[in-house]
């Protein structure tokens, strides 16, 4: 019998190994992004969420004739895990509720999100972040 067939193989060659890590940084370099905005993503949704339960005790202090001073008015706290909360409201009926978002990642931080009501009582979001990062229900720029 040949010598040269009895050899088992005794590892992985160099060249096997290099295609192993180019795979994974190209899998790296696609999944990071990807992870990134979905956490955005995923800390808007979380402010939306916190300030739009403050629109039923907004509509009752308005439909009631009252002023809407702060967020506290209206039972939201200043600040949360996700934003600063603002909130006014006049005797005319406008009024808004402002999420700053905090503690989020870099695309997002610092971007506000506002719950806005007119005079007729109908109720829009807007945002100054990125559209694409943004709830659907609060359009970005």
């Amino acid at each position: 019998m040949n010598q040269t067939m009895k050899r088992a193989q005794q590892g992985f060659t160099l060249i096997e190994l290099m295609i192993v890590v180019a795979i994974i940084g190209i899998l790296a370099a696609v999944a990071i992004p990807a992870y990134s905005a979905y956490q955005a993503k995923a800390k808007a949704t979380a402010g939306l969420a916190e300030v739009a339960a403050g629109k039923t005790a907004m509509e009752e202090k308005l439909n009631n004739g009252e002023t809407v001073a702060a967020q506290t008015d209206i039972g939201l706290q200043a600040k949360t895990q996700n934003c600063t909360i603002a909130a006014t409201g006049g005797a005319d009926g406008v009024a808004s509720i402002a999420c700053t978002l905090i503690n989020a990642p870099a695309a997002v931080n610092g971007k506000i999100l506002t719950w806005a009501r007119d005079a007729a009582g109908a109720w829009t979001c807007t945002s100054d972040g990125p559209a694409d990062l943004m709830p659907k229900t609060c359009p970005g720029v």
